[in-house]
């Protein structure tokens, strides 16, 4: 069985294994591509959701000095 590899063959073989190479190194670039993108949207989330926080604790401190003025606190 040995006997019948050839250089004709292996390079065959090893000309596949290439372009199968190739085909998955331009998947893990798209691959990579899409990870970014995907890390930039969450990005734009949490900055939003901290936006947020801050809104609603900027109204939380307004509350608590509109109820300070009012006399409307409840315990010491």
């Amino acid at each position: 069985m040995v006997d019948n590899v050839t250089n004709a063959l292996i390079l065959e073989h090893l000309t596949a294994i290439q372009s199968r190479i190739g085909a998955m190194s331009s998947d893990l670039s798209d691959v990579k591509t899409d990870v970014r993108s995907m890390k930039s949207h969450m990005a734009g989330f949490l900055q939003a959701e901290v936006a947020q926080d801050n809104a609603i604790a900027s109204m939380q401190a307004r509350l608590d000095r509109i109820e300070q003025r009012l006399n409307l606190q409840d315990g010491p």
